[in-house]
């Protein structure tokens, strides 16, 4: 029985999507919900999935094709086995002289697989396929990425891709790569965000001494208590600007063409990076939500990121975004609004610095601050008061407790 494999249905917001990866080819076998490929759309990358166990009879559209909701992207063929060439090529390779030893070990890479391989240099016969055949998938080479050792890249890395690219030592070689949609996307909302907003920033600077010794006091305890979940410093900056949002709602509104809309909850988005870009995913209700929820929830929102899982759904609304560069080394930056939200937040990294105290001088872990907001929805007096408590909160954690 014939099936047509579509594209997801799109949200409104999504106009359509791109075909990134094709996991299987015509004829080749697939079981139930065994992933076939992938749609790339301005947010995210949607995985479609084998209907029943069978094959896949033909490929309506290729990798890099545009595609609609609801748009046939394949035809499938429930129930039936692998096509006739398919599952006779290894028996004849195998029977067939020496010399197509080679043609047989590249059939065996997957397209997804190959363009990782070459990406990175590797060498295919070091990685182990769990696929057909004992053929290499994208996961078997995201999972050698991952867990190789952290030495092996220095040294296999320019023999492999030497051979690769075939150039000789010292040549000036360039490679042109497509922009990604979520790249696009990302770049273009950046330059309407410039252009569109009053945008200026506003800085400060937070003792996280009181934070730091609290976390320490408390994080075993509060990792056994919390079934694993460690405590971090996000949940802190996040409970602190639930707070602050709610004392300024001009913070936490949108503007919507000629009206300024104020919410009445807090869904602050926390940005993460990922190899296809920088998503933000949103915390729904963080003024209901436990430092510990806080911590679980993000750290869902980063391992599901890194392996492209984050859904529409866990990326749309948000009232505000908090981005921290300080992981990355980061001593100070300029956030960007992520529009229709009025304002940002940018955390930094921690960095020891001699600081006047009480007329002495102290060595103190300092972190700045930088708040981006759109002047047309925020005065710089509601600014710089929203940035002040955030700072007095942190540094006086069981404020947030009290609140006072």
């Amino acid at each position: 029985m014939s099936i047509d494999i579509k594209a997801p249905t799109f949200p409104e917001s999504v106009a359509d999507g791109t075909v990134a990866t094709w996991h299987k080819q015509p004829g080749e076998a697939c079981s139930a919900d065994e992933l076939i490929v992938d749609i790339e759309t301005d947010k995210v990358v949607l995985e479609v999935v084998a209907p029943a166990d069978g094959v896949i009879k033909e490929i309506v559209k290729g990798e890099g094709d545009t595609v609609l909701s609801e748009e046939v992207i394949a035809v499938f063929e429930a129930g039936a086995a692998a096509s006739a060439p398919a599952a006779s090529a290894p028996a004849a390779e195998a029977a067939s002289a020496p010399a197509a030893e080679t043609t047989t070990d590249a059939d065996k890479i997957g397209p997804a697989a190959r363009k990782l391989i070459e990406e990175n240099g590797l060498d295919a016969s070091q990685i182990p396929g769990t696929g057909k055949n004992g053929g290499i998938t994208k996961e078997d080479v995201q999972n050698f990425i991952k867990n190789k050792p952290a030495a092996a890249p220095a040294a296999a890395a320019p023999a492999a891709a030497a051979p690769a690219l075939n150039i000789p030592v010292g040549e000036r070689t360039e490679k042109r790569v497509p922009m990604t949609r979520l790249r696009a996307t990302i770049a273009k909302r950046l330059v309407e965000a410039q252009q569109n907003a009053a945008m200026l920033t506003t800085y400060n600077e937070v003792n996280m001494k009181p934070v730091m010794e609290l976390r320490k006091q408390y994080k075993d305890l509060f990792e056994k208590v919390h079934g694993g979940t460690r405590l971090g410093f996000m949940s802190f900056f996040v409970k602190a600007a639930t707070e602050a949002l709610k004392r300024f709602p001009a913070v936490n509104a949108s503007i919507d063409g000629n009206d300024m809309v104020y919410h009445g909850y807090q869904d602050i988005g926390v940005a993460v990076s990922t190899e296809r870009g920088l998503m933000v995913p949103v915390l729904r209700d963080t003024d209901s939500m436990s430092l510990a929820e806080v911590e679980a929830t993000i750290a869902d929102f980063g391992k599901r990121g890194r392996e492209g899982k984050l859904g529409m759904d866990d990326m749309q609304g948000g009232t505000f975004t908090i981005t921290n560069g300080g992981v990355f080394g980061s001593l100070m930056s300029t956030p960007i609004l992520n529009p229709p939200q009025t304002a940002i937040l940018g955390m930094h990294k921690i960095q020891e610095r001699p600081m006047a105290v009480n007329g002495q001088v102290e060595i103190l872990p300092m972190m700045y601050l930088a708040l981006s907001y759109d002047h047309r929805m925020i005065d710089g007096k509601e600014a710089v008061q929203f940035l002040v408590t955030i700072k007095d909160l942190l540094e006086d954690p069981a404020r947030m407790l009290l609140d006072v």
